[in-house]
């Protein structure tokens, strides 16, 4: 039986960029050239096979683009000398990727997990870009104050023993990938779960991984604490563009602190809420939450002002 990685591979061989130094940035680019943009931004530790859904639902009128960020999903896996392992790298890596392909201008940003952070950032350099947002458990702004930081983090992000579980282990993956985390509500399937993990088969491919942990800034002096500061303080530049909001409230990172933050930032967004399902609700919701993004996007058509540039319409 062919396994859900090889059956992806086979479906969506995907593209691959270099960047510039050498280095193999991996994506999906399926649809018409002419469709809107639909730009799919992963978190940590999935990969693009998390919108291997959302890219089959709309890829026969959009075009769908989904970045695997350096050292995630079929993109390289440089060490630490080859490769500046933060936030603002990874925005950097997103808008080249965009710019090459000329597209800078109606872009619907879904975004989950690390890709919140990630795509919000590009979407606040350019505000101007971006017609519409979908947000999946994810966050674009400091740990909410009435948020305690998980502990499972903490161990993964300081102290000794989380180099030995994200990279020895896998248990970062392993544990993300579970019905306890992951998928609450539908569990994932064998095949899927491994399909999952695929990418991070050894100690060198779960770098980023663990980079991506101890790169979550908590106080002052932290590596881009400053930058997510000035993000956040920035959002009020997307209150005008329409947008959804997905949400397993039973993920134990990105809960119901993080939405409140969110509605309480943008209370004209459109809020699904899904009590069983976790942190990996397009996984978990798939058959729901697609028909919900797909509709969102027909709900806010574009407009075409006189100057040609498009921007979603308010309902």
């Amino acid at each position: 039986m062919t396994s859900a990685f090889d059956e992806f591979r086979q479906a969506h061989p995907g593209r691959d960029l270099d960047l510039g130094d050498g280095l193999r940035y991996h994506y999906l680019d399926e649809g018409p050239a002419e469709g809107e943009p639909v730009v799919m931004v992963h978190g940590n530790p999935s990969w693009s096979f998390y919108y291997r859904s959302l890219v089959e639902a709309l890829s026969d009128s959009y075009r769908t683009i989904v970045p695997d960020h350096v050292g995630c999903g079929l993109s390289d896996k440089p060490d630490d000398a080859h490769y500046d392992y933060t936030l603002n790298r990874r925005v950097d890596d997103l808008e080249t990727l965009l710019d090459h392909l000329g597209l800078t201008q109606n872009l619907t940003l879904v975004v989950h997990d690390w890709g919140g952070m990630i795509g919000t950032t590009y979407a606040v350099r350019h505000p101007e870009r971006i017609a519409r947002l979908v947000i999946l458990n994810t966050g674009a702004f400091h740990l909410p104050r009435s948020k305690p930081f998980p502990w499972p983090l903490w161990v993964c992000r300081d102290t000794p023993l989380g180099a030995w579980m994200v990279r020895g282990l896998n248990a970062f993956c392993r544990g993300t990938a579970s019905s306890w985390i992951g998928c609450t509500h539908h569990p994932m399937s064998r095949t899927v779960r491994d399909a999952y993990l695929a990418p991070y088969d050894s100690w060198a491919h779960r770098i980023a991984v663990h980079r991506f942990v101890q790169d979550i800034p908590l106080r002052p002096g932290d590596r881009n604490y400053q930058l997510v500061t000035d993000v956040q303080d920035r959002l009020q530049t997307l209150a005008h563009v329409p947008m959804m909001i997905a949400w397993g409230l039973k993920d134990i990172v990105f809960d119901r602190h993080f939405l409140d933050e969110w509605v309480h930032r943008f209370p004209n967004a459109e809020v699904h809420r899904f009590p069983q399902s976790g942190h990996y609700i397009l996984e978990d919701e798939t058959e729901t939450v697609v028909p919900l993004v797909r509709a969102f996007l027909e709900k806010h058509p574009l407009e075409q002002p006189q100057d040609g540039r498009g921007v979603a319409a308010r309902s």
